[in-house]
């Protein structure tokens, strides 16, 4: 049983407590900001975020037929064929997963995009699809692209690995059309390029008439909302009436405090000075500041004494989000899993209070993550609708709100400490597969609106 703690101690939780807590005023404030920062992007003004057109609105729910959907996000590549029933149901008829070899990653555009071809034509062929038939493609391509047209967009910079040469500044939908016509594919049309975000909104859409905020909480975090034309000040398309979904970039805001642990963890990745709300919500980031903290504790010999715990916790990545889902998850009356997961690391000299201080860490940075979400989705849902009045579905993908203990319910809490009783017009929902079905829909969308 403990006992006492040294007053060094409680000031340290005590401080901890103060910078990573976001209360109503922060978040009041925040929602300011974030509108100014949307105005901003709309009008083509500098700005966090960027407010990407997307070139497409959300469904009808009434779209139907058989459509092909290119997945290209990371070293796994995907290629589906979904078919929408015109009564808001879609089914995956078929799925093809490839491994996109090193040399394809890091070679030739060329070579990348031939791989992408051949991997088509295995589909095509292992899935028996009818070729007598011309049918519309959506190519999710989860890179930072400045999109030009609903089938349109220039790559500005690989990210995750890629380095393929001649293809940053390209079109991606000309180098994809160019390699199908190299393979002899004439059965591909390719309507649409898909942004995974956008197609988790479009995916929900597609169900419900309601979802007009898709959001991803996951690795990495974004959002995307559809705006009225007549407010896209920087908008320049013939079409002037009507909405279209904006890509937001919201991973990119800001104006958010940070703590000390914050700006160590930006100076030291890969791109600093941006991303501050992704590497505060995500779960790319949400370990690594853990980790930090943990750190730091050891550091001052508040935490830890065994020999080993300075050098471990030392190492980056040494406490991973899935691990801190873990140990908030412990609700075992010594802890007994949370000791399991220090033992496996190599850390000796357990307390219960290391293993309390431990959670208390986890529950402090996860927490922090939710609201600053919660925040950020309420600055969408009140810049669409001021008063709340209507109901409105979040369609949500990522494993943070899928998976992480309590995460979802402190978004939930932070909806009713900002809108009281209209707190029960906001649903969060679920929304699988953005960059699956979700970009066959898209590919349903632009191709009814040509």
């Amino acid at each position: 049983m403990i006992t006492s703690v040294p007053v060094a101690y409680e000031e340290f939780m005590s401080y901890l407590d103060k910078v990573f807590t976001i209360n109503e005023n922060d978040i009041k404030v925040m929602i300011k900001e974030f509108h100014s920062e949307m105005q901003k992007g709309l009008s083509g003004y500098e700005s966090s975020l960027k407010m990407i057109p997307s070139f497409v609105d959300r469904p009808e729910g009434s779209e139907r037929g058989k459509f092909i959907a290119l997945d290209l996000g990371g070293t796994n590549f995907r290629v589906l064929a979904v078919e929408l029933d015109g009564n808001g149901g879609s089914s995956v008829l078929a799925v093809s997963k490839f491994v996109i070899k090193h040399e394809c990653m890091t070679g030739t555009g060329k070579q990348l995009f031939n791989f992408i071809a051949d991997s088509i034509e295995t589909f095509l062929s292992d899935n028996e699809i009818d070729r007598t038939k011309i049918y519309d493609l959506a190519f999710t391509f989860s890179f930072p692209v400045e999109q030009t047209n609903v089938a349109a967009g220039t790559l500005i910079q690989w990210t995750k690995g890629f380095t393929a040469e001649g293809v940053v500044g390209e079109d991606v939908i000309v180098l994809l059309n160019e390699a199908l016509r190299s393979k002899n594919i004439n059965c591909i049309r390719v309507a649409a390029l898909a942004n995974d975000t956008v197609g988790t909104l479009v995916a929900k859409a597609y169900q419900d008439k309601n979802c007009d905020v898709g959001v991803i909480l996951g690795t990495g975090s974004n959002a995307c909302y559809p705006e009225k034309l007549t407010n896209i000040s920087k908008w320049r398309g013939v079409r002037k009436k009507g909405s279209m979904i904006i890509n937001m970039e919201w991973g990119n805001f800001c104006h958010l405090r940070r703590n000390c642990y914050d700006i160590d963890l930006d100076e030291e990745s890969n791109n600093p000075g941006y991303q501050y709300l992704e590497k505060i919500v995500s779960g790319m980031y949400l370990g690594e500041i853990t980790r930090r903290i943990v750190y730091d504790l050891v550091h001052r010999g508040l935490m830890f004494s065994g020999p080993n715990a300075r050098r471990i916790f030392a190492r980056k990545e040494s406490i991973e989000t899935k691990d801190m889902s873990l140990i908030q998850s412990d609700t075992t009356t010594n802890l007994g899993e949370i000791e399991e997961f220090l033992t496996e690391l190599g850390i000796t000299k357990i307390t219960l209070l290391d293993k309390k201080l431990l959670k208390k860490i986890c529950s402090l940075v996860s927490t922090r993550a939710a609201r600053v979400a919660a925040a950020a989705i309420s600055a969408v849902l009140s810049w669409l609708d001021p008063e709340l009045k209507d109901e409105h579905t979040v369609g949500i993908d990522g494993s943070l709100f899928e998976k992480y203990p309590d995460f979802s319910n402190t978004m939930s809490e932070v909806f009713k400490m900002l809108f009281n009783e209209k707190a029960k017009n906001i649903k969060m929902e679920l929304a699988k597969d953005g960059s699956g079905k979700g970009a066959a829909i898209i590919a349903a969308v632009a191709a009814s609106s040509e």
